[in-house]
């Protein structure tokens, strides 16, 4: 049987890489694996890192700050033969067999299978789990918030039942710091969006994969630690989120459906923005221009 290919996009790195290596032979314990990381362009000691501490893994340098999707497909195009991907974020820690039990779970209509995701320092799960957008979830999310509005499927894209993340629950999509994938569905699919640079690449890569028979779900015997936050604090990060998400909404929706959306999410960022969020008043402000869609913001666009 093939490896499992272990896949990680790194990009100044260099801080968080002696963690994430330390606890992967305990999070691959019970399979065969290798590691394959794509760096993009480090400006930091990154690509030393991995040659002192992982002399075997794989390293692919893209040359260029290429964005997240694109460096998945680099590592993937480098992996060689796998029996499945464990896509991982370089802030990410496993924790003792994470990655065997959601390889086990793959198949059976399973394409993609996610861990319960823990913030360092705290006992409850994030909530990673999602529904797949739509006006009237953006609209509750806009008008009581997502967390409660969470309580009711209808109007909230996040999954906030407590019991959905005590059993293995098949979802629209997950946050994707971790993720194992099939050979089969990564074959099915094709290559991740690169016109995603940053956030919303995991969410159209859930919904092409459930377009074509492959469920997401969490399995939550499987756990790991997650470091990663920057986007709820970072005004330039929370913009692409926000402008992503209504980007990947009219790739799936007609123009009225998505005037309506994209209306709803800004509704949504700038009753936040008025309460005096910087990150909501860059995201209304990206919103609202004309031409906002066509190409995503930020320095990487």
């Amino acid at each position: 049987m093939s490896p499992v290919a272990v896949i990680v996009v790194t990009w100044n790195s260099a801080s968080v890489l002696p963690g994430f290596l330390a606890a992967l032979p305990d999070g691959m314990a019970g399979l065969d694996w290798r590691l394959v990381v794509a760096d993009n362009d480090s400006a930091d000691d990154t690509v030393e890192v991995l040659r002192t501490l992982a002399p075997d893994a794989t390293v692919v340098q893209t040359g260029r700050n290429a964005g997240y999707a694109a460096g998945i497909n680099a590592a993937l195009g480098a992996a060689g033969a796998y029996e499945a991907a464990l896509i991982c974020n370089p802030d990410v820690r496993m924790r003792q067999g994470c990655a065997k039990r959601l390889v086990d779970i793959l198949g059976d209509g399973v394409g993609i299978a996610v861990p319960l995701l823990y913030e360092e320092g705290r006992d409850t799960p994030h909530r990673s789990l999602r529904r797949e957008s739509s006006v009237l979830r953006a609209l509750g999310e806009a008008l009581i918030g997502n967390t409660r509005a969470g309580r009711f499927p209808a109007l909230s894209e996040l999954v906030t039942d407590p019991a959905a993340y005590q059993r293995p629950t098949r979802v629209d999509w997950a946050t994707g710091a971790l993720m194992a994938i099939s050979a089969d569905c990564l074959a099915a699919c094709g290559p991740w969006d690169e016109s995603f640079f940053l956030y919303s690449e995991e969410t159209e890569y859930c919904l092409r994969a459930r377009d074509r028979g492959y469920a997401t779900q969490l399995e939550p015997r499987a756990d790991a630690v997650h470091l990663g936050g920057d986007s709820q604090v970072s005004p330039r990060l929370w913009t692409l989120l926000t402008v992503n998400r209504v980007r990947l909404y009219r790739r799936r929706h007609g123009p009225l459906a998505t005037a309506a959306f994209r209306a709803a999410v800004l509704l949504r960022e700038t009753s936040r923005a008025v309460l005096g969020r910087p990150a909501s008043r860059a995201a209304a402000a990206a919103l609202a221009r004309p031409g906002a869609l066509r190409k995503a913001p930020g320095p990487w666009a």
